[in-house]
């Protein structure tokens, strides 16, 4: 699910839910090329909402053990925005049908 050029899915996890309650900020997995300015302008399209901020970091590949083997092989590095928005705007990640 690719949402747009930069941008592939949302993060929903029990921090990212709180983050969001809380600090109205919402985090998303981005594309690794992608810069803050890239990922600012495609929100604001996407959604129509005002970015204030936009905070991005690199997320290390983590090694996986292949099953009955003792080998090992690592996945690749991710990379997430965290992106603030201006108050009293939000975005609907779960859209009820």
């Amino acid at each position: 699910m690719r949402l747009g050029k930069f941008i592939i899915a949302p993060v929903v996890s029990e921090k990212s839910v709180g983050l969001t309650s809380s600090q109205n900020r919402y985090v998303f997995l981005i594309d690794r090329k992608a810069n803050k300015t890239q990922v600012k302008e495609e929100i604001q399209k996407l959604f129509n909402v005002t970015v204030k901020e936009v905070r991005t970091t690199v997320l290390p590949g983590k090694k996986k053990r292949i099953l009955r083997t003792r080998k090992f092989t690592k996945l690749p590095e991710r990379k997430k925005a965290i992106v603030l928005l201006a108050k009293d705007q939000k975005i609907d990640l779960m859209p009820k049908e």
